[in-house]
């Protein structure tokens, strides 16, 4: 099915991923040290990497399905862009939950000096900042989590280069991602920084296998009906 284009991929790099976390917290036990509210750190981790799995297969399920069937907006209607929408930011902000609970459970688990730890943590958070900010001004959040696959006319705007993106033209994907490490570097947390590892390599398996395809779809009727190729920002989480 075209749904599944490319997802052969992501389910071997997936089973890499996973194997490579199941090698590393058996060859050093400091990943699994510790607990919060009498949960292991074990769990913690878990569900720190199985929410990013499943946030990324629901995205490609709703984008596929309406791109290529329209069938959420055949059968919800005008409402079901905010309805996918919400649950894509419940995910995406669980993603970061999970991590800072994981880290709390796992801290202290490896050793940065304060001025390092804080200086990393502040230019960390400055271009994270400055990434979301530049999101929201010049490319908008609605936009950047799909709302290309609901609504063709998004394919017809001009291409971003201001803010971040005068620098990549995935600006979440790249430094946006960048705050999902801050609570492994400031409770100093083994575990947390495997997850948030994961969580940022994974979603760059998602921009290859679910999204670059789809943008090349999206974007190649719109060239096709203006007789003119245009390049557009791939800034979707």
């Amino acid at each position: 099915m075209i749904i599944f284009e490319k997802q052969i991929w992501h389910l071997l790099i997936l089973i890499f991923l996973v194997l490579g976390i199941i090698v590393l917290t058996n060859l050093e036990r400091e990943f699994l040290i510790g607990s919060l509210w009498n949960i292991p750190t074990k769990t913690w981790l878990i569900i720190s990497v199985v929410i990013p799995v499943v946030h990324q297969i629901y995205v490609l399920l709703c984008w596929r399905l309406e791109l290529h069937y329209k069938l959420l907006t055949r059968n919800i209607g005008e409402k079901a862009f905010n309805i996918y929408l919400t649950g894509f930011f419940i995910f995406f902000v669980s993603r970061l939950i999970f991590i800072i609970l994981l880290s709390e459970s796992n801290k202290n688990t490896f050793h940065l000096s304060s001025f390092l730890k804080y200086s990393i943590t502040i230019v960390l958070s400055i271009i994270a900042i400055y990434a979301f900010y530049s999101v929201k001004k010049y490319f908008g959040f609605k936009r950047a989590a799909g709302l290309d696959h609901f609504d063709s006319s998004i394919a017809e705007l001009p291409f971003v280069k201001k803010g971040i993106f005068k620098y990549t033209n995935n600006g979440m994907y790249t430094y946006a991602f960048l705050i999902i490490y801050l609570p492994a570097l400031l409770n100093q947390s083994k575990a947390s920084l495997l997850a948030a590892t994961f969580s940022h390599i994974y979603i760059w398996v998602h921009y290859y296998c679910t999204e670059l395809p789809d943008i090349k779809k999206i974007y190649k009727k719109t060239s096709n009906s203006n007789g003119s190729k245009k390049t557009h920002d791939t800034a979707s989480l």
